[in-house]
């Protein structure tokens, strides 16, 4: 295959995709147009059933015509035979067999008319039913059409609030990681910042209890003894106070 035919293949190819992802994205569309024109089609229809019925009813009149008049002139024969008008009698028999030829002309165009009006009422009737079904059932799609869209929108709606309450965790963990690493930050500069001007080595030496101002729990308990428990140390010359006795 030459490559201009493999490109008009290409271009028939992607044209007719094309065309069918259209009509199955207004699919439901072009059903509802397709049963109005079959709606237009059956009144048609209809009109062509009401004048078939009108021309056969109009023959039939016709015919009872013909029959009126054949009684008619048979009469009439008969009137004239009895007074001895042959020649007129003759006459009238022929106008006779003219209307029985015409009758015999026109019963069976009615018959042809009765069949086709019985076949064209029945056609119709088909039609009817068929079309009748194919709304009901384009309805049927269209109610799942509708419950399948429903159901995608909350399904959509769903993935989508699970991804923002995912992305809202990944960004509360990005956060509090951002956090951590900023108290490390701090935490290391104060070190730093203590190392550079001695203050680590003067809280050793407090916590030690070399340099001033710290105070261990022990030391605390020990100047409260110390203030709650007094030791007297008598005076060379001084005497002991002693409690006073009562005399005997």
């Amino acid at each position: 295959m030459s490559m201009l035919a493999k490109l008009s293949a290409l271009f028939r190819g992607t044209a007719h995709d094309a065309g069918q992802s259209v009509v199955d994205a207004n699919a439901l569309k072009i059903l509802d147009q397709e049963i109005r024109d079959a709606d237009n089609n059956q009144g048609k229809a209809r009109d062509d059933l009401a004048g078939l019925v009108a021309r056969r009813r109009m023959a039939e009149n016709e015919m009872k015509s013909f029959q009126d008049q054949i009684v008619k002139y048979e009469n009439s024969a008969r009137t004239a035979l009895d007074r001895g008008q042959n020649d007129l009698a003759l006459e009238v028999a022929s106008r006779i067999a003219e209307i029985e030829t015409e009758m015999g002309t026109r019963g069976p165009l009615i018959e042809n008319m009765k069949e086709a009006e019985a076949r064209l009422r029945t056609a119709i009737s088909s039609t009817d039913q068929k079309i009748e079904t194919l709304r009901r059932e384009i309805d049927i799609v269209k109610v799942n059409d509708s419950v399948q869209k429903a159901q995608t929108s909350v399904a959509l709606q769903s993935a989508g609030a699970q991804s923002r309450i995912g992305s809202a965790a990944d960004s509360l963990q990005r956060i509090k990681q951002r956090q951590a690493i900023n108290e490390e930050r701090l935490r290391v500069g104060q070190e730093l910042e203590d190392k550079r001007t001695g203050a680590d080595l003067d809280a050793k030496l407090k916590e030690a209890g070399i340099l001033p101002g710290h105070s261990s729990a022990n030391d605390v308990l020990a100047r409260l003894t110390a203030r709650n428990v007094e030791v007297v140390t008598p005076r060379i010359g001084t005497s002991v106070p002693t409690e006073d006795k009562d005399p005997a």
